[in-house]
């Protein structure tokens, strides 16, 4: 392949992958890709693939390749023209690859072709990959013209015989080309007797659209009707056209003279494309919905409307898609933002809901039958709270907070089941922490030391910025976490780490020869001794993982004092960041030579090396430069989180990295040692999900689905630490590909 890349091609196959045919995609081998650009109104992709030549794509979706754009091009313009009596003029809205032009042009009878196309991107790249489709756009017969059709239509009634539109799929502003304005354009646009052909979509995929511009058009024009051609990389494996008339009578059906130099069409084929499969006919024609029911449609007709579980999920961060094919009302902050979030899922309703307000919370929780909160941890003792009074079960992905743990009485009153922890870290470090640690038992061995690090960081060829990290969750929540206190037991004895020297406390972790981590303690390490029921360790310690070179950076930006969270009352938006600078550390002016002196005084950096790489990363955070701040919060910490955001968020098709791994040190009864591992590693999809994103929200989507089976069904507030919780989550994670990998060193 070209040194190119695109997001929609991965491992050397283009993926069309799309929600308007859910759980199905398109995929061709590519050999390389040829051309690529955001157009004023589309992604331009061209590429050559192994068996099908030539793919032009516009936003991800296949829209002709060299091998069977014929079979699409020839039905949707010689439908119309061969069935009207005298077609003269013509126009094509849409089609700027040229192949609709082209296939009109095999009629004699036309004079003048009119293609108009908004977007000259299309007609452009045409030129050049796909000469067989477009080079008859230089015919003198036609006529180019780049603009918008609904304008185009207007300014030109009652002046063509046949008018072909070679639309793409009813999203975005293409949308518009399938409601009934635009038809009601089209009516007039025509001569009397004039013939129309649209897009129409696949039967397998969109009968009630399908049945819908049936209806529009039956009652616009004189005759409507439906016809489909075969197509092996559209979806599916077809297309459809609606196809009318403004003559009444006119037979749509039956052609009136032959078309010369066919691959597809021929007046049997033309005759036959109207006949439809008989679930097709039944729900168009007669609005009898024959297609199969299965699967969840069928469990819940079985069910009836009234015992559909109702699932209220609370939050649209990160983290929280994947969680969401489990969940019918999304609750956000802000309506835009829920609906947002539930733009493209199937039975989602999205609410807007204030989580300190009791009186917009507490009738949603109740209206459920499980809520999912996302939303900061500090809230979920509200949630919970609400959900005790509505009887509602709940799910977290969060520590159990004291707050929480104090309302387990009235979890377990109430006969609600509160399962916290089950995500990813915390979450599935359990499921597997649980599951090695009584086999460990079963045998007769004693855990003597364990360690957890977990991390969720950039894949190694997106981690090019000074810190090796990049955002995918809460900026501030990232930073604030790097100034925890920590705990952890260490030769027996308890271990405290103040927050100010957490970053020092990191040392070498060694997974993996491909990567270079660093890890330091996460939090108070020292309850899971007990948790995970392995009194006789000498060590525990669960920990964060980062690249190389990153906390000595953090320790710096504490040692200036860029992680001040203190209102500071002349931080303002009319500083440039040298001046803000300059008034954080002390220095004696706002040149860069004089915030530098300050900051290699104030950083102690432990060698030259290390102050040469750490000032060339804060020159390039922009503390130095005469950019203006993005004041935010009034302090350090917050302005400095717009600035990072900006500059340390993932780009369209980089990916993440989530790394997770257990390590026992593990004594026998015969006094054998074993140093057993259990390694979980994951990267993100640039295409779909994050892969902290599936790590996190996956697991809780199960947990979800196990309460409402009532397979986790004891009431209280709960973390998953034995057996019966973790046994059945862990289950049915496997089965979604997620696992984690042991090995004896």
């Amino acid at each position: 392949m070209s040194g190119l890349t695109h997001p929609s091609i991965k491992d050397g196959w283009f993926r069309e992958i799309s929600s308007q045919w859910p759980g199905q995609a398109m995929t061709l081998k590519v050999n390389r890709i040829l051309h690529m650009e955001k157009s004023l109104y589309q992604d331009v992709l061209v590429f050559e693939s192994e068996t099908y030549g030539n793919v032009l794509v516009l936003d991800g979706v296949i829209q002709c390749t060299e091998r069977d754009e014929f079979s699409y091009q020839e039905m949707i313009a010689h439908i119309p023209l061969a069935s009207h009596p005298n077609p003269k003029k013509v126009l094509v809205i849409g089609g700027g690859d040229g192949g609709v032009v082209r296939e009109v042009l095999k009629h004699d009878s036309v004079d003048e072709v009119v293609l108009c196309d908004i977007d000259e991107a299309v007609i452009r790249v045409s030129k050049i990959y796909l000469p067989h489709m477009s080079s008859l756009l230089e015919s003198p017969r036609v006529r180019v013209h780049v603009g918008d059709g609904f304008k185009f239509l207007q300014e030109n009634t009652s002046t063509y015989d046949v008018i072909i539109t070679d639309s793409s799929d009813p999203v975005g502003p293409a949308a518009s080309l399938f409601e009934k304005p635009y038809f009601q354009l089209l009516h007039d646009a025509l001569m009397p007797g004039g013939h129309i052909s649209t897009q129409g979509e696949a039967m397998w995929l969109h009968l009630p659209l399908i049945k819908d511009l049936r209806q529009i058009t039956s009652k616009i024009f004189s005759v409507s009707d439906y016809a489909f051609t075969t197509i092996p990389t559209y979806p599916s494996g077809h297309i459809g056209f609606v196809v009318c008339s403004k003559e009444a009578g006119r037979d749509l059906r039956t052609p009136l003279r032959s078309v010369k130099d066919t691959r597809y069409w021929n007046p049997d084929v033309h005759r036959s494309a109207f006949i439809l499969p008989e679930f097709a006919h039944a729900y168009i024609n007669d609005g009898v919905d024959k297609r199969p029911v299965f699967g969840e449609a069928l469990a819940v007709q079985k069910l009836g409307q009234k015992q559909r579980r109702k699932v209220l999920l609370l939050g649209s961060g990160f983290v929280a898609r994947p969680c969401a094919e489990y969940v019918l009302v999304i609750a956000c902050r802000t309506l835009s933002a829920a609906e947002k979030f539930a733009d493209g899922l199937p039975r989602t309703t999205a609410i807007s809901i204030d989580a300190t307000q009791p009186e917009q919370l507490e009738p949603a929780v109740a209206a459920a039958d499980l809520v999912i909160s996302l939303i900061p941890y500090t809230f979920h003792a509200n949630v919970i709270r609400a959900a005790i009074k509505g009887k509602t079960h709940v799910v977290t992905t969060s520590y159990v907070s004291p707050a929480m743990r104090e309302l387990d009485a009235e979890c377990k009153a109430a006969g609600i089941v509160c399962i916290n922890e089950i995500g990813l870290d915390p979450g599935i470090d359990h499921l597997y922490a649980v599951k090695i640690i009584d086999e460990i038992h079963a045998k007769g061995g004693k855990v003597k030391e364990f360690y957890s690090y977990c991390g969720g960081l950039p894949a190694a060829e997106c981690s090019n910025n000074p810190l090796g990290y990049k955002f995918s969750w809460s900026s501030r929540g990232v930073l604030l976490a790097l100034l925890n206190s920590a705990s952890f037991f260490k030769d027996g004895r308890i271990v405290d780490v103040p927050g100010v020297d957490l970053m020092g406390s990191a040392t070498p972790i060694h997974i993996s020869p491909a990567y270079a981590f660093v890890g330091y303690p996460n939090r108070d390490s020292t309850p899971f001794r007990a948790s995970y029921r392995i009194p006789e360790a000498e060590a525990v310690l669960r920990g964060t993982l980062r690249y190389q070179g990153f906390p000595e950076f953090v320790r710096a930006l504490v040692r200036i004092g860029f992680m001040d969270a203190q209102q500071k009352p002349w931080i303002n938006d009319s500083l440039t960041w040298a001046e803000l600078t300059q008034k954080a550390i002390g220095a004696e002016s706002s040149s860069t030579d004089a915030l530098i002196k300050k900051v290699v005084e104030l950083a102690q950096f432990p060698s030259p090396a290390e102050q040469e790489r750490i000032v060339a990363g804060l020159k390039w955070i922009g503390v130095f430069s005469s950019e203006k701040i993005t004041e935010r919060g009034g302090n350090l910490l917050d302005t400095l989180c717009a600035t990072l955001e900006a500059r340390m968020a993932y780009g369209p098709g980089e990916r993440d990295l989530v790394m997770l791994q257990h390590k026992f040190i593990i004594e026998y009864a015969d006094g054998r040692m074993e140093t057993l591992t259990s390694t979980l590693e994951r990267l993100g999809d640039p295409a779909g999900h994050s892969a902290m994103a599936l790590l996190v929200g996956v697991p809780a989507g199960i947990a979800t689905q196990l309460v409402l089976d009532g397979v986790l069904n004891t009431p209280g507030v709960l973390a998953p630490y034995d057996a019966s919780i973790c046994d059945p989550i862990r289950e049915i994670l496997e089965k979604e590909g997620i696992t984690m990998i042991d090995r004896i060193l």
